[in-house]
């Protein structure tokens, strides 16, 4: 895939939508276009957070370990993201990521993305917004297992 065709595809991640298109051009060129196989890890919970990963195709499992072994806790699909929670409060994986599918990502360094949220407060606008859904959709979660 060219870079031409690479900024396209970002323009399409909310996240990205607002930036223009030769800084897009510089996150594809200093990004690592990664493919994962169905089972594959994409990163392992308690691992060092050195990275987030934004969709670009296929979906993947979120899980959580736990005593009785891994609980699914959500899924992610083309334009998702996910590793933001590691760099931004500089702590271990929170969870383990698994292609559900074939998948493609895009795996974004640590100085990137700082300097990316600096460059761009709409991008951190929108990190927040999902990051406040993912609240509150936890959250509903916990009150139906309580209810259980």
């Amino acid at each position: 895939m060219s870079i031409n065709e690479e900024v396209e595809l970002l323009k399409t991640v909310p996240i990205f939508s607002k930036i223009e298109p030769a800084k897009l051009k510089l996150i594809a060129f200093t990004s690592d276009r990664m493919t994962f196989d169905v089972g594959q890890e994409l990163c392992h919970q308690g691992d060092i957070g050195d990275a987030m990963y934004v969709i670009l195709g296929g979906s993947a499992d979120v899980l959580i370990d736990s005593p009785n072994g891994p609980i699914k806790v959500a899924e992610l699909r083309r334009n998702g993201f996910f590793g933001e929670m590691a760099i931004l409060c500089d702590m271990p994986r929170t969870a383990t990521v698994k292609a559900h599918e074939k998948l493609t990502a895009l795996k974004i360094p640590k100085e990137m993305f700082f300097r990316l949220v600096a460059e761009f407060p709409q991008m951190a606008v929108e990190i927040m917004r999902e990051l406040a859904h993912r609240v509150e959709d936890m959250n509903g979660k916990l009150a139906a297992a309580q209810a259980a």
